[in-house]
């Protein structure tokens, strides 16, 4: 929450919209916020940290775990269009790493913006080359992107 929230703004510049979601009242997210988070980010969670008491959002994206009656530490990337674009769910131990949710936000606003007809490989960031899918590049992708060559 507050590696997210340290970077709220270059988020916001991509134009993301960030909701974090909890089986936790609101009372106990205003305590979060206030007792712990916002001494880790100045000024505390900047988005809306919204209550799934019931776990109805967990169950709608299968993070939700009926034996334990929580959900599931998970990330959503989800488009202008309501769709699913990319999904991470990790044990709690486990902490995500943010630079690559935002890397993968990039390629998926490049791919959208060229309307499908550019591809990001493994690792690619913006400015780097992409792979245009068809028929030429059948057989040929080695000639354009070697993994070697990135960061994967």
């Amino acid at each position: 929450m507050s590696a997210v929230a340290d970077k709220y703004d270059v988020l916001q510049q991509m134009g993301v919209e960030v909701i974090s979601i909890s089986v936790d009242s609101h009372f106990v997210h205003k305590m979060w916020n206030d007792h712990e988070l916002s001494k880790m980010v100045k000024g505390g969670i900047p988005f809306h940290m919204a209550s799934d008491q019931a776990g109805n959002v967990g169950r709608a994206y299968g993070v939700w775990d009926e034996n334990q009656g929580i959900e599931l530490r998970g990330r959503f990337i989800i488009d202008p269009d309501g769709v699913i674009q990319a999904m991470e769910v990790l044990t709690p131990p486990v902490g995500r790493k943010l630079a690559e949710t935002i890397r993968q936000i990039q390629a998926f606003q490049h791919v959208r913006a060229t309307g499908g007809k550019e591809a990001t490989p493994a690792g690619w960031e913006p400015g780097k080359p992409t792979l245009k899918p068809g028929p030429g590049l059948v057989g040929k992708v080695w000639e354009v992107w070697q993994p070697s060559m990135e960061e994967v």
